[in-house]
Protein backbone atom coordinates (compact mmCIF):
# COMPACT_ATOMS: atom_id res chain seq x y z
CA UNK A 1 0.00 0.00 0.00
CA UNK A 2 2.47 2.32 0.71
CA UNK A 3 4.50 1.73 -2.72
CA UNK A 4 1.30 2.75 -4.07
CA UNK A 5 1.31 5.66 -2.21
CA UNK A 6 4.99 7.46 -3.24
CA UNK A 7 3.90 5.82 -7.02
CA UNK A 8 0.56 7.69 -7.22
CA UNK A 9 2.41 10.94 -5.19
CA UNK A 10 5.02 10.98 -7.76
CA UNK A 11 2.52 10.41 -10.90
CA UNK A 12 1.25 13.46 -9.48
CA UNK A 13 4.18 15.58 -9.14
CA UNK A 14 5.11 14.65 -12.67
CA UNK A 15 1.74 15.48 -14.18
CA UNK A 16 2.34 19.10 -12.65
CA UNK A 17 5.54 19.68 -13.80
CA UNK A 18 4.70 18.38 -17.29
CA UNK A 19 2.79 21.81 -18.31
CA UNK A 20 4.29 23.95 -20.50
CA UNK A 21 4.37 27.71 -19.62
CA UNK A 22 3.29 29.69 -21.72
CA UNK A 23 4.31 33.69 -21.15
CA UNK A 24 1.88 35.84 -23.23
CA UNK A 25 3.95 39.81 -23.05
CA UNK A 26 1.05 42.55 -25.26
CA UNK A 27 -1.13 44.99 -24.62
CA UNK A 28 -5.23 45.22 -24.66
CA UNK A 29 -5.87 42.88 -27.74
CA UNK A 30 -3.52 40.26 -25.66
CA UNK A 31 -5.13 41.16 -22.19
CA UNK A 32 -8.70 40.82 -23.24
CA UNK A 33 -9.91 44.66 -23.14
CA UNK A 34 -13.67 44.46 -22.65
CA UNK A 35 -14.06 40.67 -21.80
CA UNK A 36 -13.65 38.43 -19.11
CA UNK A 37 -9.82 38.16 -18.61
CA UNK A 38 -10.75 33.83 -19.04
CA UNK A 39 -12.14 35.02 -22.47
CA UNK A 40 -9.11 36.36 -24.04
CA UNK A 41 -7.14 34.13 -26.23
CA UNK A 42 -4.25 33.20 -24.30
CA UNK A 43 -6.60 31.00 -22.01
CA UNK A 44 -9.34 30.03 -25.08
CA UNK A 45 -5.46 28.52 -26.47
CA UNK A 46 -4.91 26.90 -23.41
CA UNK A 47 -8.52 25.28 -23.70
CA UNK A 48 -7.92 24.55 -27.71
CA UNK A 49 -4.11 22.61 -26.76
CA UNK A 50 -6.06 20.57 -24.60
CA UNK A 51 -9.08 19.62 -26.34
CA UNK A 52 -7.72 19.24 -29.66
CA UNK A 53 -4.37 18.14 -28.74
CA UNK A 54 -4.03 16.78 -25.37
CA UNK A 55 -1.52 19.42 -24.68
CA UNK A 56 -1.52 21.23 -21.00
CA UNK A 57 0.17 24.52 -20.71
CA UNK A 58 0.36 27.17 -17.91
CA UNK A 59 -1.07 30.69 -18.89
CA UNK A 60 0.99 33.60 -17.92
CA UNK A 61 -0.59 36.26 -18.94
CA UNK A 62 1.36 39.58 -18.29
CA UNK A 63 -0.10 42.17 -20.92
CA UNK A 64 -0.89 45.48 -20.02
CA UNK A 65 -3.51 47.37 -21.64
CA UNK A 66 -1.83 50.67 -23.88
CA UNK A 67 1.54 49.31 -23.52
CA UNK A 68 4.59 50.29 -25.99
CA UNK A 69 7.34 47.62 -27.03
CA UNK A 70 9.81 50.32 -24.48
CA UNK A 71 7.79 47.83 -21.77
CA UNK A 72 8.61 45.09 -22.71
CA UNK A 73 11.35 44.41 -21.87
CA UNK A 74 11.15 44.60 -18.41
CA UNK A 75 8.28 42.90 -17.72
CA UNK A 76 9.72 39.60 -19.50
CA UNK A 77 12.87 40.16 -16.88
CA UNK A 78 9.93 40.26 -14.34
CA UNK A 79 8.02 37.10 -15.25
CA UNK A 80 11.57 35.52 -15.77
CA UNK A 81 11.20 34.53 -12.00
CA UNK A 82 7.78 31.97 -12.90
CA UNK A 83 10.55 30.49 -15.59
CA UNK A 84 8.02 30.46 -18.88
CA UNK A 85 9.30 27.80 -21.59
CA UNK A 86 7.47 29.30 -24.48
CA UNK A 87 7.48 33.29 -25.15
CA UNK A 88 4.26 34.80 -26.73
CA UNK A 89 5.39 38.24 -27.72
CA UNK A 90 2.33 40.21 -28.93
CA UNK A 91 3.82 44.10 -28.28
CA UNK A 92 4.35 46.84 -31.21
CA UNK A 93 0.50 48.11 -32.36
CA UNK A 94 0.58 50.59 -30.17
CA UNK A 95 3.82 52.08 -31.43
CA UNK A 96 2.21 52.09 -34.84
CA UNK A 97 -0.84 54.10 -34.02
CA UNK A 98 1.07 56.52 -31.69
CA UNK A 99 3.59 56.61 -34.93
CA UNK A 100 7.09 55.82 -32.87
CA UNK A 101 9.93 55.76 -34.80
CA UNK A 102 9.91 52.17 -36.11
CA UNK A 103 13.80 52.06 -35.18
CA UNK A 104 13.38 52.37 -31.72
CA UNK A 105 10.13 49.84 -31.61
CA UNK A 106 12.63 47.15 -34.03
CA UNK A 107 15.23 47.21 -31.34
CA UNK A 108 13.11 47.33 -28.01
CA UNK A 109 11.45 43.97 -29.82
CA UNK A 110 14.82 42.48 -30.39
CA UNK A 111 15.78 42.81 -26.89
CA UNK A 112 13.13 41.10 -25.94
CA UNK A 113 13.61 38.33 -28.37
CA UNK A 114 17.04 38.02 -27.27
CA UNK A 115 16.68 37.61 -23.60
CA UNK A 116 14.17 35.04 -24.15
CA UNK A 117 16.57 33.32 -26.58
CA UNK A 118 19.43 33.83 -23.59
CA UNK A 119 17.10 32.01 -21.25
CA UNK A 120 16.07 28.56 -23.51
CA UNK A 121 12.59 30.24 -24.42
CA UNK A 122 11.07 29.15 -27.60
CA UNK A 123 9.06 32.16 -28.69
CA UNK A 124 6.12 33.19 -31.01
CA UNK A 125 6.04 36.78 -32.45
CA UNK A 126 2.82 38.44 -33.48
CA UNK A 127 2.69 40.57 -36.03
CA UNK A 128 0.34 43.48 -36.24
CA UNK A 129 -0.78 45.49 -39.67
CA UNK A 130 -1.66 49.39 -39.44
CA UNK A 131 -4.31 50.77 -41.31
CA UNK A 132 -3.97 51.90 -45.30
CA UNK A 133 -4.52 55.37 -43.66
CA UNK A 134 -1.25 55.93 -42.15
CA UNK A 135 0.50 55.67 -46.06
CA UNK A 136 1.86 52.91 -47.98
CA UNK A 137 5.66 53.57 -46.91
CA UNK A 138 4.70 53.27 -43.09
CA UNK A 139 2.46 50.40 -43.24
CA UNK A 140 4.85 48.23 -45.62
CA UNK A 141 7.62 49.41 -42.50
CA UNK A 142 5.69 48.36 -40.07
CA UNK A 143 4.95 45.19 -41.47
CA UNK A 144 8.31 44.65 -43.14
CA UNK A 145 9.85 45.27 -39.21
CA UNK A 146 7.83 41.78 -38.08
CA UNK A 147 9.64 39.65 -41.17
CA UNK A 148 13.12 40.74 -40.34
CA UNK A 149 12.80 39.69 -36.41
CA UNK A 150 11.63 36.42 -37.88
CA UNK A 151 14.70 36.11 -40.29
CA UNK A 152 17.14 37.57 -37.78
CA UNK A 153 16.24 35.39 -34.92
CA UNK A 154 14.99 32.97 -36.51
CA UNK A 155 11.88 32.60 -34.57
CA UNK A 156 7.90 31.38 -35.69
CA UNK A 157 6.01 34.08 -36.56
CA UNK A 158 2.15 34.85 -36.81
CA UNK A 159 2.29 37.73 -40.14
CA UNK A 160 -1.15 39.35 -38.51
CA UNK A 161 -2.71 37.95 -34.99
CA UNK A 162 -6.21 39.71 -36.14
CA UNK A 163 -6.03 37.89 -39.30
CA UNK A 164 -9.91 37.41 -40.17
CA UNK A 165 -11.10 39.66 -37.36
CA UNK A 166 -10.06 42.92 -37.97
CA UNK A 167 -12.48 45.38 -39.50
CA UNK A 168 -15.19 42.74 -39.01
CA UNK A 169 -18.02 44.37 -36.94
CA UNK A 170 -19.26 41.00 -35.54
CA UNK A 171 -16.26 39.93 -34.57
CA UNK A 172 -15.30 43.50 -32.22
CA UNK A 173 -16.73 45.57 -29.36
CA UNK A 174 -18.51 49.00 -30.81
CA UNK A 175 -15.02 50.60 -30.47
CA UNK A 176 -14.48 48.57 -34.05
CA UNK A 177 -10.44 47.99 -32.76
CA UNK A 178 -11.06 45.79 -29.64
CA UNK A 179 -11.96 41.67 -30.31
CA UNK A 180 -15.41 40.42 -28.62
CA UNK A 181 -15.61 37.10 -27.00
CA UNK A 182 -15.89 35.66 -30.54
CA UNK A 183 -13.34 37.51 -32.10
CA UNK A 184 -10.57 36.36 -29.23
CA UNK A 185 -12.41 32.73 -29.67
CA UNK A 186 -11.11 33.26 -33.84
CA UNK A 187 -7.91 34.84 -32.75
CA UNK A 188 -7.00 31.49 -30.72
CA UNK A 189 -7.81 29.28 -33.83
CA UNK A 190 -5.18 31.44 -35.27
CA UNK A 191 -2.69 30.83 -32.98
CA UNK A 192 -2.96 27.24 -32.59
CA UNK A 193 -1.19 25.92 -35.92
CA UNK A 194 1.81 28.24 -34.77
CA UNK A 195 1.90 26.71 -31.19
CA UNK A 196 1.64 23.48 -32.27
CA UNK A 197 4.27 24.08 -34.57
CA UNK A 198 6.95 24.78 -31.71
CA UNK A 199 6.65 20.58 -30.95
Amino acid sequence: MAKQIIIFILLCISTVHADTKVLFIGDSLTEGYGISKEKSYPYLLKDLLLSKHNTKVEVINGSVSGSTTASGLSRLKWFLRSKPEVLILALGANDGLRGIDLSSSKKNLASIIKLAQDKKMKVILAGMQMPPNYGADYTKKFRDMFIELKKDYNITLIPFLLEGVAAKKELNLSDGIHPNELGHKKMAENLLPYFRSLK
